[in-house]
């Protein structure tokens, strides 16, 4: 079995890639928080389990997803909302590590947007073969803030299109502790990732965990 090397112990230099007006990729990012945010994720999925959502059309998603934060991003046949209560467990959600939002702050102000303070962080698990189709996030209250985007374990191509959903969309391969920021006048292009092939990553196994930040109320 191979391995990707993306955790090894001597230090990566960052470097930044602007994608577009008000995107950008920060490569190598969250890197070295890595164990730490993925120790976090499983203490999260032991109080809310991750768990294959259903659209409001009635398909069962790929991904399999969870949440931290005051509230936590819900779908099913009544559409896409945030609520404050897992409607698994029937409790809150898990709240959101201090690191969690720390590092989503960071980003976002290396990124060019000050000030960000997340309030949700929706965690997707890929398997291989899992992908997410060309979308907007738009069920936010307020489209004035960024979406921060954290790539852990295994690797995947990154669909960042434009603002109608046939517009051509980049492919950006994205590796272990990247993380993606949009905002501004990039906030609603449509975005998504294409089925994530297995190659295994010695902190995930056959896994991609992908974090997403939003403020959502």
């Amino acid at each position: 079995m191979t391995l990707d090397l993306f955790d090894d112990i001597d230090p990566i230099p960052a470097a930044h890639e602007p994608l577009c007006d008000g995107a950008m990729v920060l490569r190598h990012f969250a890197r070295l928080e890595a164990g730490n945010i993925l120790a976090d994720v499983e203490a999260i999925a032991q109080k809310a389990a991750f768990r294959r959502m259903e659209t409001p059309g009635g398909l069962r998603m790929s991904v399999a997803t969870t949440s931290c934060g005051n509230v936590g991003w819900v779908s099913d046949r009544r559409g896409y909302r945030y609520d404050s209560i897992d409607p698994v467990s029937g409790q809150p959600w898990p709240r959101m590590p201090e690191s969690f939002f720390a590092l989503a702050g960071r980003a976002a102000a290396l990124a060019g947007f000050d000030g960000f303070a997340p309030d949700a962080c929706l965690i997707n698990r890929y398997d291989p073969g899992a992908k997410l189709s060309l979308h907007q996030d738009k069920d936010e209250r307020s489209l004035d803030h960024p979406i921060v985007s954290v790539s852990l374990g295994m690797s995947a191509m990154f669909l960042f299109g434009g603002m109608k959903r046939s517009d051509s969309a980049m492919r950006i391969p994205l590796m272990h502790g990247d993380v993606v920021v949009w905002g501004g006048p990039a906030r609603l292009r449509y975005h998504g990732v294409l089925p994530v092939k297995e190659k295994p990553h010695s902190l995930t196994g056959s896994r991609r965990i992908n974090l997403t930040f939003r403020k959502a109320m």
